[in-house]
């Protein structure tokens, strides 16, 4: 038993781990170096995504409140690539900050929430988790202390999330009550598709809702991505909704098989709305980060777009695009952190004539910007088609119609950026930036992400055989 703890529960512990080592060093105080604190907490991070690839194993624990799967295990190492990349990218911010080890403390601990939630087997361990992600976040959004804005944003974040979590909790405790379990596994089972369980069903997904920052429930994310640092902003858009879609695939999914119509209803509605939202505020905008809320607004439309289809290829698709979806997400918001730690600047007019120069960096931005639009051959364009095809399986061609007009509508304000940097003259553009060698390398992986992602198939195919839905 002590065995199978330890080998179920390995992603966890590592984690604890690497925190309980890093609050040591903090209280320890014997490392005054920040560029040290920070390269021994990179090789930590590197070695905790490598460890996710060995002694992987399937089974459960605390009568199958925890469990773990090849699908859980792929869903952790994709965070942990995720958060690496981060972290490389947040070197020339934090190399200068007084309070680096809280940083990566805060960090660490959502993303072990994160973990909790993808291998909850019950509402219990699942909310648990949700909270253990949620409140170290807040605090991030709030790491910059001389900022009002970033306090303003933090206020905002754990105003609106305890509204959100409330509404989830009430959901959960209306389904408790009409079931008389918490259990994944027993659920789908006892829900008969009685009107209390839909007021229920309908709750729960509102919490995941906001957590996802899909409309009518995204007002939260433009005023916390803009106030927030921006490596915290790149955390809440890219990790934090990866882990949220994957516990939407596993939770909420199997939840709602007995009322496919109303599921795919209010599915129906969401994509409608979220994707419209993302795309006219994203025309709008003139701040950089509030850009790519609007626009990481908009390709949550599209997720649940796949996720619409009810069957494996929705699943596998929606994976499939999130891990694109890492790669050309931190590439923009790599260079932005960049720009961001050395100017201050973060409106994109402050980008005129950025290529004359920092050409490298423009065309990273370029390309970033080119995979969330969907342009070939960059592996959005495969992600988004993926997600197209697996949503026209039920049939609905009008609602396949209106995703790929706003696709097109989308290259109009991903172009309008890419002409800013590329076309547009500045007498007086930002001055060369230099980056380290490991904001370079977390660019890097962005980049051939981006190139080589889309053109390796057996990734699409492996994720296939492990997602059955």
């Amino acid at each position: 038993m002590s065995t199978d703890f330890f080998i179920l529960m390995k992603s966890e512990l590592s984690l604890v781990l690497i925190i309980f080592l890093l609050l040591f060093i903090k209280v320890w105080d014997g490392i005054k170096s920040n560029t040290t604190l920070l390269h021994l907490t990179n090789v930590l991070l590197l070695l905790h995504f490598l460890f996710g690839f060995f002694i992987n194993s399937q089974g459960e624990l605390f009568n199958g409140m925890f469990y773990t799967n090849d699908a859980t295990a792929l869903e952790k190492n994709i965070l942990n690539f995720g958060t690496l990349i981060i972290s490389l990218q947040s070197f020339d911010w934090l190399k200068t900050h007084k309070h680096l080890l809280e940083f990566y403390i805060l960090l660490l601990s959502a993303l072990l929430g994160m973990f909790y939630m993808l291998s909850s087997g019950n509402f219990l361990l699942f909310y648990l988790g949700l909270e253990l992600a949620s409140i170290p976040l807040a605090a991030l959004v709030n790491f910059d202390l001389e900022k009002r804005k970033s306090a303003e944003a933090a206020m905002k974040m754990i105003l609106s999330s305890a509204f959100a979590s409330g509404i989830m909790l009430f959901g959960i405790s209306i389904l408790y009550g009409t079931t008389g379990s918490l259990s994944f596994s027993e659920l789908p089972k006892l829900i008969t598709g009685e009107t209390l369980q839909l007021f229920s069903l309908i709750f729960i997904f509102s919490g995941f809702a906001f957590k996802l920052s899909a409309a009518p429930f995204h007002f939260w994310t433009a005023d916390v991505y803009e106030g927030a640092p921006v490596s915290v902003t790149s955390f809440l858009s890219v990790i934090s909704k990866a882990a949220i879609v994957f516990v939407f695939i596993s939770v909420l999914s199997p939840l709602f098989i007995v009322a496919q119509s109303v599921w795919y209803m209010i599915l129906l509605l969401t994509i409608v709305l979220t994707i419209s939202v993302g795309n006219l505020f994203a025309i709008r905008q003139n701040n950089i980060k509030r850009f790519l809320a609007f626009s990481s607004i908009a390709q949550v439309g599209y997720i649940l777009l796949g996720l619409s289809s009810g069957n494996t290829a929705g699943s596998t698709a929606s994976v499939y695009f999130l891990i694109v979806y890492i790669f050309s997400n931190l590439g923009a918001f790599g260079v932005i952190s960049l720009v961001a730690s050395q100017t201050e600047k973060e409106n994109i007019e402050d980008y005129k004539g950025f290529y004359q120069t920092n050409p490298m960096l423009s065309w990273i931005i370029a390309i970033s910007l080119f995979s969330l639009a969907g342009i070939p051959p960059t592996a959005g364009f495969f992600g988004k088609m993926f997600l197209v095809t697996a949503g026209a399986g039920k049939g609905n061609y009008l609602l396949i119609g209106f995703a790929a007009l706003n696709m097109v509508i989308s290259l109009y304000y991903y172009l309008k950026v890419v002409k800013t940097i590329f076309i547009d003259k500045n007498e007086n553009p930002l001055p060369e930036i230099k980056g380290s060698l490991s904001l370079k390398l977390g660019l890097l992986l962005c980049v051939a992400g981006i190139i080589l992602t889309g053109f390796i198939s057996m990734l699409y195919q492996y994720i296939n055989t492990i997602f059955t839905f």
